[in-house]
């Protein structure tokens, strides 16, 4: 077998968007794949035979957005750029979606309709009538009603005022789309036949979730309406399509972050109020009453964290986390170190239908048949029928990794900490261990920090084991899985997250005696890259450090990034005028002078979550000390250049993070 090398994930395929047929014969669905050359993903549909768990391609174009079915059981709607024409529009800063309609059974594409609007989410009523969520910028008032020359002279003139940018609101920004400023996701009607639109929401209200119920005739969503500062609050609406009324349901109670009609008279919310453990807080099911609108909780008390936290970074596209039909739920939870895919009935009972290890990434279900898209053990994802929880994996996209490279199985070591909590670890051994020789260590620390590691397939753990290095990670205090109490570390960043982390590091080195503790490396994004900065500003027994998308200053991360104002003062309760001492004590860059450990820093020029200044302060503050240090900036990528970043950009990465190592290795 060969070694997992650092530029393995291009071939890997990537599962997302599953969507049983109206007739529920068929599941459709989206792989995509990294292309080198071009430096982008391509994106193209398949499609699932239910009954004979028989998979086929039904796109080549490479360019294939998310998908809905359209009414008739043979069809498949989606956007795509795939005309240079529609590409070049696009690109010269035109709001513009171009959707296709294909046949199952094969054959061309044709285009099916224009919409003048730049749109992220699509249901169908009919055949002519599409309820859309789409991005609304002021600047474009009246655009649609230009003829072609009209919109050619609007988007030149566009074009000179783009050097400037103007706020008057917060956030001002969002990660990697720049400035924000009275933007929002407005949600319309659109007529096929007419090609008018009809916006439901106002020009300051911005859509967060939306849902079509075709019996009830009617939408719900929720939404956020502000001007100058965005509420962490959303209200609750619906909208009868009979009678074309906005009814707004439930305001400025709490976040709610998806609902549903349980019958005509009841609707099921899921949303947080924040009382007692903040922005972290797991959300609670209620049950509103639409005659009295007094709401109730629903399903006891529900103490778990609803969607997916289970890190990997071999995942793309865009996953589901909860359906209902008919008034029945389908939602996945996180708990402990795993996903599960789990229902909740008309009463509220709550069980589970996967209850394998691992993790649902996403599923969809058509009345008994329930299908999944789940990495287990050391597997990729795939994607596997469930029956009775029983799974049976019905794809074979990835089987080949395991096939022909060598790979880690991370091995669990949990132990109590000094607070008498239990918490959970695991290590990797190096590729080709030997008893008796002596190895690196690499840590590596989750970000969130409401997230969790677990045993699933971790392409850069894996790589690094390759390379010959033990690799190790936890789930500290502050983790999601287990509960309110134990993520919330509201307050206390640096401290118990901190304590956690270095007994596991103690305890691993205990365990692992090929380990060698001369030569230990340590490395994080996000959470992670704050904890790896605070790391080395606390102790000097990592060899070398590479601090990924990290936070250094908890005053600046309050006023400049696209969460600061909020996640900062709930998180380390403080604000700078309240407290500014409490921000400079849990804030690396105050305890950068100690530092005396080598560090790269990895960030990316459009990352608004953790922006740039974090690592150039702590990277100018080294080098005035006289530590080495590295800054590795990626240009045009966010937040998310691990997970979503463009193939090579990626690649560059973990090339700078494993050259770093290997040179104080």
């Amino acid at each position: 077998m060969n070694k997992l090398t650092l530029d393995a994930f291009a071939g890997y395929k990537f599962l997302s968007g599953m969507n049983f047929s109206p007739d529920g014969n068929l599941v459709s669905f989206h792989v995509h794949q990294s292309n080198m050359e071009d430096n982008l993903y391509h994106s193209n549909l398949w499609i699932l035979n239910a009954a004979k768990a028989e998979v086929k391609q039904l796109t080549t174009s490479n360019k294939v957005g998310s998908h809905i079915w359209l009414d008739e059981c043979n069809q498949l709607l989606y956007p795509s750029n795939k005309d240079e024409k529609v590409k070049k529009a696009i690109e010269a800063g035109e709001p513009l979606t171009v959707f296709y309609k294909i046949d199952v059974s094969g054959g061309e594409s044709m285009e099916y309709m224009r919409v003048p609007l730049t749109v992220s989410s699509i249901r169908t009523i009919d055949e002519n009538q599409f309820v859309l969520l789409a991005s609304y910028d002021p600047k474009f008032e009246g655009f649609e009603a230009l003829d072609k020359d009209g919109k050619k002279k609007f988007l030149d003139n566009l074009k000179e005022d783009q050097d400037y940018e103007i706020a008057e609101e917060i956030p001002f920004w969002s990660n990697g789309a720049s400035f924000t400023n009275k933007k929002r996701n407005r949600l319309y009607l659109f007529d096929k036949s007419t090609g008018a639109l009809q916006p439901l929401t106002a020009p300051d209200e911005s859509v967060g979730y939306f849902e079509l119920d075709l019996k009830l005739g009617k939408i719900i969503f929720t939404s956020k309406t502000f001007k100058g500062k965005m509420p962490l609050f959303n209200d609750l609406y619906t909208y009868d399509l009979t009678n074309k009324h906005v009814t707004k349901l439930l305001g400025d109670t709490m976040n709610i972050q998806f609902a549903y009609h349980l019958d005509s008279d009841q609707i099921i919310f899921f949303g947080n109020d924040m009382s007692t453990y903040g922005l972290n807080q797991n959300s609670m099911f209620y049950k509103l009453n639409l005659n009295t609108l007094e709401y109730e909780l629903f399903s006891g008390d529900f103490n778990r964290s609803v969607g997916n936290s289970v890190g990997s970074d071999s995942r793309f596209g865009t996953k589901r986390s909860a359906r209902a039909i008919d008034g029945v739920l389908y939602f996945i939870t996180t708990e402990n170190d795993s996903a599960y895919l789990n229902t909740m009935d008309k009463e509220g009972n709550i069980s589970y239908i996967t209850k394998m290890n691992g993790s649902v990434d996403d599923f969809d279900v058509s009345g008994e048949s329930v299908f999944i898209n789940a990495m287990r053990g050391d597997s990729l994802e795939e994607i596997y029928s469930v029956e009775s929880s029983s799974e049976k994996r019905v794809t074979n996209f990835n089987t080949w990794v395991n096939e022909k490279h060598t790979l880690s199985t991370p091995e669990e070591l949990t132990f109590t900490n000094m607070d008498g909590i239990e918490i959970a670890g695991w290590v990797m051994k190096p590729i080709d261990y030997v008893e008796g020789k002596s190895y690196p260590g690499l840590l590596n620390i989750h970000g969130g920090p409401k997230t969790v590691y677990g045993s699933i397939f971790y392409h850069e753990m894996q790589a690094w084991a390759n390379e010959g290095y033990f690799v190790f990670f936890c789930n500290p205090r502050g983790s999601d899985g287990k509960g309110d109490a134990f993520a919330d570390i509201r307050g206390k960043y640096g401290t118990i997250d901190y304590e956690d982390i270095m007994l596991f590091t103690n305890k691993v080195i205990e365990k692992y005696i090929g380990m060698d503790e001369a030569h230990l490396f340590v490395t994080g994004g996000s959470y992670g890259g704050f904890m790896t900065n605070w790391i080395i500003g606390h102790t000097q027994r990592f060899k070398a450090a590479a601090a990924q998308r990290s936070i250094s200053n908890w005053t600046t991360e309050y006023g400049v990034t696209d969460i600061g104002y909020y996640f900062v003062t709930d998180q380390i309760a403080a604000d700078p005028w309240s407290n500014y001492e409490k921000l400079w004590d849990h804030s690396p860059l105050k305890y950068a002078d100690q530092v005396l450990t080598p560090t790269l820093f990895i960030h990316s020029d459009m990352d608004y979550r953790c922006w740039l200044p974090e690592a150039l302060q702590m990277f100018t503050a080294l080098k005035s000390y006289g530590v080495d240090a590295r800054l590795c900036v990626f240009k045009g990528e966010n937040h998310e250049l691990s997970r979503g970043g463009k193939p090579k950009h990626r690649l560059r990465r973990l090339e700078e993070i494993t050259k770093w190592f290997e040179k104080y290795r």
